[in-house]
């Protein structure tokens, strides 16, 4: 979920007060963007971290089996499992990283000069490392839920999850698989915002009728059109997914951590990307749940990418 979603010119605000509730607006702006996005995937990413973690419950199974073997053994509420410490997540997180490109941005054009598009993907791989840093701990226990399967829980809740963690590995257990989580992201949220800023540059540049219409709130700013801008956001998710995935797949098996039998052995990215490579290959290994990362990113993306435009509108920020 990274990129702008309209081409737009600095706020013009007319009073004190608007420019001091800009930040707040585009706040809101982001989360709710955020959260829409992954609500629709939610059945798309529990199944990603059952497979990531070859799980024994469905590690025998692909991509499309899973989705259906998991609601018979675990209800269709089994597909949502974890999205409640998502959600507690992922609105901070998506709220942070469009209001810190914005910054970024900002400050990387006018204190150092730079602009274009290397401005943008720099801007975009900080404000996806700013977002992950504020919000991983949550990201941890969203994952150790979604882990667990009915009949086999460690866990009751959030609480209990924030607790466990805690008194058995200490600070350090909320932020395991940081590293690879920042190495992970800042090619991952730069290449977004470098491909989806290029894509439509252009195509506003070039075929403005087409593309473009005038912002409901500010007709004198051009934003793309909705379909437009769920193909450019698809196409920016998986070209940035391609380059990144392994270091995902070696960031989820360290932060499961001790629920892993082979936990011993992810004890660094080097270490899990070796070892994975090493135990499941590249196909099956480094690049296991790819094609559930193709089919998610695209209706992730669409999402975030049109309620985030919506939002802009909606809160006068064009």
């Amino acid at each position: 979920m990274t990129a702008e979603a309209a081409a737009s010119t600095p706020p013009t605000m007319s009073t004190p007060t608007n420019r001091d509730y800009y930040w707040l607006r585009s706040f809101v702006a982001g989360g709710v963007a955020g959260c829409c996005a992954k609500t629709t995937i939610a059945p798309l990413d529990r199944v990603k971290i059952l497979l990531q973690g070859q799980s024994p419950h469905y590690k025998h199974l692909g991509v499309f089996s899973t989705l259906t073997a998991v609601p018979k053994k675990e209800g269709i509420l089994g597909l949502y499992k974890g999205n409640g410490a998502m959600m507690v997540r992922i609105f901070p997180y998506g709220a942070i990283q469009f209001m810190a490109f914005d910054r970024y941005k900002k400050l990387l054009n006018t204190q150092i000069g730079i602009s274009g598009h290397i401005h943008r993907l720099m801007a975009g791989s900080m404000a996806g490392m700013t977002a992950v840093i504020c919000t991983y701990p949550l990201d941890v226990i969203r994952a150790r839920l979604a882990f667990q399967v009915t009949g086999d829980h460690r866990y009751s809740g959030i609480i209990d999850v924030f607790r466990s963690i805690y008194h058995k590995e200490g600070i350090k257990g909320f932020y395991r698989g940081l590293t690879p989580t920042l190495i992970g992201m800042a090619p991952y949220a730069g290449l977004s915002f470098f491909t989806f800023g290029t894509l439509k540059s252009l195509g506003l540049k070039h075929f403005p009728e087409h593309l473009g219409r005038p912002s409901s709130d500010n007709p004198d700013v051009l934003v793309l059109k909705s379909h437009i801008n769920l193909l450019c956001g698809g196409v920016a998710g998986a070209f940035a997914q391609t380059v990144s995935y392994p270091l995902d797949v070696a960031r989820r098996r360290m932060q499961l951590g001790t629920v892993l039998p082979d936990s011993d052995k992810c004890g660094s990215p080097i270490k899990t990307l070796k070892y994975v490579y090493q135990q499941y290959g590249i196909k099956r290994g480094l690049y296991r749940g790819l094609s559930l990362n193709y089919i998610r990113c695209i209706p992730s993306q669409a999402m975030a990418f049109t309620t985030y435009e919506f939002m802009k509108q909606v809160l006068h920020l064009n």
